[in-house]
């Protein structure tokens, strides 16, 4: 992990500073890095990243969520306050292409860091600024959180049981993680530009936005209908049969979406006799009878097992799934066949772990190129790959200026 020689995939021989903690920036430098690029994690010199932080669960003191977010990254900690950690920061800055921040509004303005004083000596350098609502609008100002963006985006009101039950937000942090995917997106898109024109630029996004693009569909029947769509359980708003039920043992979900396979469901339930009734005749009179609809198939699927009803609608053509939990999924075949869980070595924690990359390329495959730093573990050789002699590195390192953690 000290050079771009030892990395495979499209992005090799980009360099990306992340100055992001916790989520959504540290999810931008990492699939970055999984397709190449070599990325250098600037952290906060006293306790580093936020996440390392999230404990428990922890592997041999090392916080599992940090490790998770920051694999594949080369790690540095600095002072960024001193005028010798900004000097450091802008030495790092000369060879870079993209840097990535999600601090608070205005925190890299006070450091002498932003955007518009940084473009006048780096022209070329693609910044991407991730936050709660976006760097522009009302809202600017406001710290932002997952929980806050799911409520504010629409999407804790269609998520849950039904109506009348309390607002729920998805388990996941689904706001941080998209944010982070956009922001990967925004960045290549702006690099592109600049392999055309030699011009770099700002790149915006924020954790609102990816939650609103979240609501595709119940946006469109709400700008269609005037009516604001509520919670569905697993049920999907637009097409029926398309949610979980309940097996002997279990659940399984279906997704008997469009008419050919609304009648493929029926045949393998030996339910041919709904095809008649005209409450289920076509999609639009499924979505009017839903709850009638659900009702009506809960009692087939109660009287197998989950891998029963499974093997018959796979021999059926209906597309069909178990409903598993997160270790389920790790062991699942299709998720080992795609390599979406994989082994690292970390310099403390041993052997572990992690999620893979979940786009594959045919001429330039990405990987997990190694565990997440320890705080500053690897000052000393990006510093070095940066040009400072050991003298004085030495001298940033006494100074308090930059950290370092020996593995």
């Amino acid at each position: 992990m000290t050079g771009t020689s030892e990395r495979t995939g499209p992005l090799v021989g980009v360099r990306v500073v992340e100055l992001a903690h916790i989520m959504a920036g540290p999810v931008c430098g990492l699939m970055l890095g999984d397709m190449g690029a070599d990325v250098i994690k600037v952290e906060k010199i006293d306790g580093g990243d936020d996440t390392r932080r999230s404990i428990p669960p922890a592997l041999e003191g090392e916080s599992a969520a940090y490790m998770m977010m920051n694999r594949g990254k080369r790690g540095i900690s600095l002072d960024l306050k001193s005028a010798a950690g900004k000097d450091v920061l802008r030495r790092l800055l000369a060879d870079a292409d993209i840097l990535i921040e999600n601090y608070r509004a205005g925190t890299m303005e006070r450091l002498g860091l932003g955007y518009e004083t940084l473009r006048k000596d780096f022209p070329a350098l693609v910044y991407c600024s991730l936050s709660g609502f976006g760097r522009t609008g009302p809202y600017a100002e406001r710290a932002g959180f997952d929980l806050v963006a799911q409520g504010m985006s629409g999407l804790m009101s269609v998520t849950g049981e039904g109506p009348g039950r309390p607002p729920m937000k998805c388990g996941p942090p689904v706001t941080d993680i998209t944010a982070g995917i956009l922001a990967a997106m925004g960045v290549l898109a702006a690099y592109t530009h600049r392999l055309k024109t030699g011009e770099g630029q700002a790149v915006d996004t924020s954790l609102f936005e990816a939650g609103i693009i979240q609501t595709y569909w119940q946006s469109a029947i709400a700008m269609a209908t005037g009516t604001a769509p509520g919670p569905m359980g697993s049920a999907h708003p637009l097409n029926a049969p398309y949610e979980a039920f309940e097996t002997a043992d279990g659940w399984i979900t279906i997704g008997a979406a469009n008419q050919t396979n609304w009648l493929r469901l029926l045949t393998v339930l030996g339910a041919e006799d709904l095809a008649a009734d005209p409450r289920f005749a076509q999609n639009r009179d499924r979505m009017a009878n839903r709850l009638h609809l659900a009702a009506a198939l809960a009692p087939h699927f109660r009287g197998a097992s989950s891998q029963d009803w499974l093997a018959r609608l796979e021999a059926g053509g209906v597309p069909a799934g178990p409903v598993l939990d997160v270790n389920a999924m790790h062991r699942d075949p299709q998720t080992l066949a795609r390599e979406m869980v994989v082994q690292v070595d970390h310099s403390r924690a041993g052997r572990m772990a992690t999620l893979g990359l979940p786009v594959k390329f045919s001429a330039t495959p990405g990987r997990v190129h190694g565990p997440a730093p320890l705080l500053g573990e690897h000052s000393r050789a990006i510093l070095r790959a940066a040009g400072y002699d050991e003298p004085a590195i030495d001298g940033l390192i006494a100074a308090g200026t930059v950290g370092e953690t020996v593995a």
